[in-house]
C-alpha cells in the first residue's frame, strides 16, 4: 500500500480510519503501523481536514481502549495464557519473568515509561493486568504514556505536512 492509497483512505474514511489504525495497534495487532498512520493523521489535520487537538484526542482514545483490552485478557485470563505461552516457548520465561518483575517494582511509573517505548508500549497491558494492577491508576499513567507518544507522531506529521505533501505529491 503506499501512501496515496493511505491518503485516500483518509479522505474517504476519516476519523473511523485513524481510530481503527490506533485501536488495533495498541492491540498489538498487525497491520498498517501507527508510526505511520499517526504522521500522515497530522499531515491530514494540517490540511485543514480535523483539527490537531481532535486527532491527538481520537488517537489517545483509540490507544486507551486498546490498552484497555489487552489489559482485560491479562487480568482475567494472564495466567492460562502464561502458562500456554511459556510451555510453547520455554526459552523466553526469563524475559517475560524480568519485564513483570520491572512492572511490580516500578508499578504505574513502569507503565508510562513502557508506553514510551516501541512494542512495549502495546505489550505492557498484558502483565499488568496479570499483576491486577489498580485500572484507575493504570488508565491514567497509560492515557499520559499515550498521549505524549502519539502527539509526537501526529505532531511531526503536522508540522512537516507541506514536505510530506511535496514528497507524496
Amino acid at each position: 500500500m503506499d501512501a496515496s492509497n493511505l491518503t485516500n483512505y483518509f479522505y474517504q474514511y476519516g476519523s473511523l480510519f485513524v481510530f481503527t489504525i490506533v485501536f488495533l495497534e495498541y492491540l498489538n495487532l498487525p497491520g498498517l503501523p501507527g508510526g505511520i498512520i499517526m504522521p500522515l493523521a497530522g499531515v491530514w489535520a494540517a490540511t485543514g481536514n480535523i483539527s490537531l487537538i481532535s486527532v491527538v484526542i481520537l488517537s489517545v482514545i483509540a490507544g486507551i481502549l486498546g490498552s484497555w483490552v489487552l489489559y482485560s485478557i491479562g487480568r482475567f485470563g494472564g495466567n492460562f495464557l502464561l502458562e500456554k505461552y511459556l510451555k510453547r516457548f520455554p526459552k523466553h520465561e526469563d524475559y517475560i519473568n524480568g519485564k513483570i518483575e520491572f512492572l511490580r517494582e516500578k508499578g504505574t511509573i513502569g507503565v508510562f515509561i513502557s508506553k514510551l517505548l516501541p512494542v512495549a508500549r502495546t505489550l505492557i497491558s498484558l502483565p499488568a493486568g496479570l499483576l491486577k494492577m489498580n485500572f484507575l491508576k493504570y488508565s491514567l499513567y497509560s492515557a499520559l504514556g499515550i498521549l505524549i507518544w502519539n502527539c509526537a507522531f501526529i505532531s511531526a506529521g503536522y508540522f512537516f505536512s507541506t514536505t510530506v505533501i511535496q514528497v507524496i505529491g
